[in-house]
């Protein structure tokens, strides 16, 4: 098993600006829990099945594939729908994940970015898991502006996301993306040196 580097953080945030700094400063493998799902919604997939069987023919598109926002907007509006959701996804993407490592040789580093890193179990794999924060206000304009959601969308999913600040006294560095990529870069680079340091200590 390689080192495990967890970054999670609420959608929008920036995880995937800081995953990318990762790369570049070494890390082997960067790996988005959010694309993983999206590969285990194809069909054919035993989750594309089982997420239909539970919430029905409506969520999916005439291509045969499963509408996304559709099914969001059905499971950010209803906590009790989402964690029907979360318990078909979360297992196949923890097996997922373990498949995605089992190449790299264990003085490697993988970053897993994942929403949920801590709420859905895998935070337990990471030698150290770091919270990407961002302005709430700044979150919500990257929402309509970058992925064309709606004012109402963009709520819906912004008050689905779990608590910063129960996360807080869970994590081993907070990188604060609200600012300058600059800024972002400086605090990755410096979470990095110490996070390293903790291999030889």
């Amino acid at each position: 098993m390689p080192h495990l580097l967890g970054l999670t953080g609420n959608i929008a945030c920036g995880k995937t600006t800081v995953g990318q700094m990762l790369l570049a400063l070494g890390a082997a493998r960067y790996i988005d829990a959010d694309a993983v799902v999206h590969d285990l919604y194809a069909p054919g997939q035993p989750v594309y099945d089982a997420v239909i069987a539970v919430f029905g023919h409506a969520i999916v598109t005439a291509e045969g594939q499963i509408d996304r926002r559709a099914l969001g907007a059905r499971v950010f509006s209803d906590p009790a729908e989402l964690r029907r959701l979360e318990a078909i996804v979360h297992p196949a993407v923890h097996a997922a994940v373990m498949q995605r490592l089992a190449d790299l040789a264990p003085e490697k580093v993988a970053v897993i970015d994942a929403v949920k890193l801590l709420e859905g179990g895998m935070a337990r794999w990471c030698d150290q898991v770091w919270l990407v924060v961002c302005d709430p206000a700044e979150e919500r304009r990257r929402l309509m502006e970058d992925r064309q959601m709606t004012p109402a969308e963009a709520d819906a999913r912004l008050a689905a996301q779990p608590s910063n600040e129960a996360r807080r006294a869970l994590v081993q560095a907070i990188i604060d993306n609200s600012g300058s990529l600059a800024e972002t870069q400086a605090q990755v680079e410096a979470a990095w040196a110490r996070y390293r340091a903790t291999w030889s200590e």
